[in-house]
């Protein structure tokens, strides 16, 4: 039966075009069109006597259509007698030269001589042939034929089926299966160079072709089996020359070797007719040529357009069955129990809009492009309009589509409400759920506890606070009642809406509502218990809550009393004790009214005994409101008449102890009452003396040493006084009402008072020593401290910003509140207190007045004096300090002087300069 062939025929055409070639050489002769080269029928019975090694009848020499159709039909009965049968194809389609019937035929010709015969372990055909090569490959890594299509792309099994039979034809270890083109090339080129077998694949097509096709494989490997299996014989066993259909003439000739080589002159008319064969068979291929031309142009465009039908045809078929079968699973509303599941259809529904939808929108955008495409190159080539089969059309597939987008909404609100729907069963039944688990565990143990007879061996006490316990119990009952209710509600709405686990819901909320009805009926029977059980005992209750009333108060008083007996007491003074020892003589006056209280409560207590006993009435315990037993105040009574002697004993001793201390404090006191004075008048003095300045410089240094000499020899008054204050210390006295004066304060005035003197002394040695050194006279010295002096207002030695500014303005200075003023001022202020700490002190001051007022050395005159040293030069050399100045002098200048950087400097140059400026400190060095 003809196999009609897909299409596009890819590489089909050049593939059976190399498999006819490889049978056609053996008779001498070859095709280059296979759609054209065999319409005459010639080779192609010429084909068939080399596969079949039979003799076809003798073809027809005419080349009108007649003699070529009787030729192919010649050739067509020869393959149905082999019992192939031939469907929808007859001659005319191969002398017109229809290729896809062409292409057909010569695969039913493959099929039949190539690989029917081929047999393997009782399969055969193309069953037969995978096996071969599953056998022949297996022991190959990454081989793995299972198709004659893909498993053959990246080559490697070629390479292997030649390796296996030929293993010296291939380095198998070296191919790699990342580069297809290359082991495909490989193949093929040794097996057309060393097996026979011509190339009929193009490498590149099979790598950039998602299927190759599987004929054209199941061809191209059938030669290798025929190759290795030895089932392909040698066409020509003899030594002769014959010439067999070479052309579309019929010559069948042969004319033995020997007859040519055997003779001396071969015969002419042999050689003629001969020769005159190959006249005849090439002589008419150039007449057909034009003819051919123009049939193969019309005929492409109908090829094209007919693939362009097919195309069309397909994937109509494809995008509408594709519709079908989705719009049913669109249709389909069944709800699912839980909301996980119909979320699932949810995410399935989304990943079809997402992943399933998008390329079949793309199929229908290029169908109707198709469509369009066809009907305008159809319109162009003066063909009727293409009809699509029934129910194919453009149409068709947009009322299909419709309906799938009508089906689509639809399926997605469904979801969405169904969504919800199971949302708000879900919300209800956890919500169920919840309420049922509180009042479950609300209600868990409280059937026992009302079926508990607690109350038959308790208290009145017990029994009240049972009661008050049971009213609780019943507010907290009368308030569940509304969880009870919403419960119920609850299920029923869960009913109502159809929840799947409505079962269990119901039996739920009916064992719920069963325990309420059982809780409320064991509650009533409590309350009547333990109200009749009150009664009875109310009246032993009244004598226990009197004792309890009197005893607890009087029990207090007792510890009360026993942690004051016993507290550690600290005092200072002789009056805290006396507070004390007061204090605890009241104390002892209310003892007997104390015991006369605890006689009274001790009778109370009998007589709750006395009632009881005489009542028959059995008593669960001690007294309910109170754990203070008659024992307790007892041994507590003793406990506080053991402590009172005991606390009149302590407190004498420290009567004692404090009046001693408060000897030690007015001892300190008179000592330190004098000299606390005597240090402050001395500094007063001191400080007037500052001020005064009476006499000369020399004339105040003497005074001052001799006060200073004075207040060394008052030092044995402070050492008695540090003795005292030593005993104060080891009596742990820490204050002393009988003076303000502290040790502490004694020292500071001590060593105040010392460091005073030794300031004053060296302020006047520095005042000496500054007019000696500015030739300032005395009275000029005098002036400025009464300048000073006037100035400053608190007599604390120093003047502030504006005590300064007034002092330089009655000296004549232009400081006034002005722009210039002001500049001048800050400069000034930055020569007296350069630290900034806000104060001119009188030395400062002394200093300021004496640059002012007198010739000082300036850093420019001593820039100009090393000038002349240098030789009027801006730098100056060692060697010339060393030779003008002191050794210790110069070696000081160039310890100290930076090299000199000017354009004039020379080797050794040093910057007298910046030495200079930075003596007076006017830069950095």
């Amino acid at each position: 039966m003809l196999v009609h062939l897909p299409s596009p025929l890819c590489s089909l055409p050049q593939t059976f075009t190399a498999w006819c070639n490889s049978h056609l050489r053996k008779a001498g002769t070859q095709i280059e069109n296979i759609d054209e080269d065999f319409r005459d029928g010639l080779k192609l019975m010429l084909l068939l006597e080399v596969i079949s090694g039979e003799r076809l009848p003798k073809p027809e020499r005419g080349k009108m259509r007649v003699h070529k159709i009787n030729n192919v039909n010649k050739a067509l009965d020869f393959i149905a007698s082999k019992g192939v049968k031939l469907v929808s194809i007859g001659a005319e389609e191969i002398v017109d030269g229809n290729a896809k019937m062409t292409l057909g035929m010569i695969w039913t010709i493959i099929l039949r001589f190539a690989i029917q015969d081929i047999s393997v372990e009782e399969t055969s055909a193309k069953e037969g042939l995978l096996l071969w090569c599953q056998r022949k490959t297996a022991p190959y890594k990454n081989v793995n034929v299972q198709n004659f299509h893909i498993s053959w792309k990246d080559g490697l099994a070629f390479n292997a089926l030649i390796h296996r039979h030929r293993p010296e034809l291939i380095e198998y270890d070296k191919l790699r299966k990342d580069d297809p083109v290359t082991n495909l090339n490989n193949a093929f080129e040794v097996a057309e160079k060393y097996l026979d077998i011509p190339k009929m694949l193009d490498a590149e097509d099979i790598v950039n072709t998602a299927r190759p096709d599987e004929k054209a494989i199941m061809t191209y490997v059938s030669s290798f089996y025929h190759a290795f299996s030895g089932a392909q014989k040698t066409a020509v066993t003899s030594l002769g020359l014959e010439a067999s259909s070479l052309s579309p003439g019929h010559c069948r000739l042969s004319i033995p070797c020997y007859y040519i080589v055997g003779t001396l002159r071969p015969d002419e008319k042999a050689i003629m007719t001969y020769v005159s064969c190959f006249y005849h068979a090439f002589s008419g291929a150039q007449k057909a040529e034009t003819a051919a031309n123009r049939i193969c142009k019309v005929l492409a465009v109908n090829q094209e357009n007919e693939h362009l039908m097919e195309d069309y045809e397909r994937l109509a078929s494809d995008l509408l069955e594709w519709i079908r079968r989705t719009i049913p699973w669109l249709e389909d509303r069944v709800p699912q129990k839980t909301i996980q599941e119909m979320q699932q259809k949810l995410e399935d529904f989304r990943d079809y809009r997402r992943v399933h939808k998008p390329p079949k929108v793309q199929e229908k955008c290029q169908l109707e492009i198709n469509f369009n495409t066809l009907q305008t190159k159809l319109r162009l080539s003066n063909r009727p309009a293409f009809m699509p089969s029934e129910g194919r059309m453009v149409s068709d597939i947009n009322n299909g589509w419709q309906h799938l987008e009508q089906a689509e909404k639809g399926y997605e609100e469904w979801l969405l409400n169904e969504i919800r729907r199971l949302e708000r069963l879900d919300h209800l039944a956890e919500k169920f759920r919840q309420k049922a688990s509180i009042h479950e565990a609300w209600t868990d143990g409280k059937e026992a506890m009302l079926k508990h007879r607690d109350y038959e061996t308790a208290t009145l006490s017990d029994i009240k606070a049972l009661i008050r316990k049971h009213e609780a119990f019943e507010s907290d009952l009368a308030a569940h009642q509304d969880r009870v209710e919403q419960i119920a509600a609850i299920a029923q709405e869960l009913n109502e809406l159809d929840y799947y686990d409505s079962h269990n819901v119901n039996t739920r909320c009916q064992k719920i509502c069963d325990q309420w009805d059982a809780l409320g009926s064991l509650t009533h029977s409590r309350r009547e218990a333990l109200e009749k059980t009150e009664k009875q005992l109310e009246t032993i209750d009244q004598l226990h809550l009197e004792y309890a009333k009197r005893a607890a108060p009087f029990n207090n008083w007792m510890e009360s009393a026993m942690e004051d007996l016993q507290d550690m007491f600290i005092v200072h003074t002789i009056e805290e004790i006396e507070g004390l020892i007061s204090a605890h003589d009241q104390f002892k006056s209310t003892l007997p009214d104390a015991d006369r209280e605890r006689e009274a409560i001790l009778a109370i207590h009998k007589e709750a005994q006395r009632i009881a006993e005489s009542n028959h009435i059995k008593l669960s315990g001690s007294n309910p409101y109170t754990t203070v037993t008659p024992q307790i105040i007892n041994s507590k009574w003793e406990k506080v008449q053991q402590l009172v002697p005991k606390r009149d004993h302590a407190l004498l001793e420290e009567q004692s102890k404090q009046q001693s201390n408060e000897h030690l404090r007015r001892q300190f006191a008179s000592q330190a009452n004098v000299v606390g004075p005597w240090i402050q008048t001395k500094m007063e003095e001191i400080g007037r003396i500052s001020i005064e300045m009476n006499g000369t410089l020399e004339d105040q240094l003497n005074h001052l040493k001799q006060y200073e000499r004075s207040i060394v020899d008052y030092k044995p008054n402070l050492d008695l006084l540090e003795q005292q204050h030593q005993l104060i210390q080891e009596a742990l006295i820490f204050d002393n009402k009988h003076t303000n004066y502290t040790m502490e304060h004694i020292r500071v005035g001590w060593e105040q008072l010392l460091t005073t003197i030794a300031r004053t002394i060296n302020e006047v040695e520095n005042q000496i020593l500054t007019r000696d050194a500015k030739g300032i006279s005395q009275e000029q010295m005098q002036e400025f401290r009464a300048s000073f002096n006037h100035f400053d207002k608190d007599h604390g030695g120093a003047l502030g910003p504006e005590e300064f500014k007034a002092c330089l303005i009655s000296l004549g200075y232009d400081v006034e509140n002005d722009r210039q003023g002001d500049a001048e001022f800050n400069r000034i202020m930055s020569v007296v207190d350069p630290n900034h700490s806000g104060l001119v002190t009188f030395q400062a001051f002394i200093d300021f007045m004496s640059r002012e007022t007198t010739d000082t050395d300036t850093a420019d005159q001593v820039i100009a004096s090393f000038k002349v040293l240098a030789g009027d030069k801006n730098f100056i050399t060692a060697e010339e300090l060393r030779r003008e100045l002191p050794p210790d002098q110069a070696e000081y200048c160039i310890a100290r002087m930076a090299p000199y950087q000017g354009p004039d400097a020379a080797p050794g140059a040093l910057d007298y300069k910046s030495f200079s400026t930075a003596l007076y400190g006017e830069s950095d060095l």
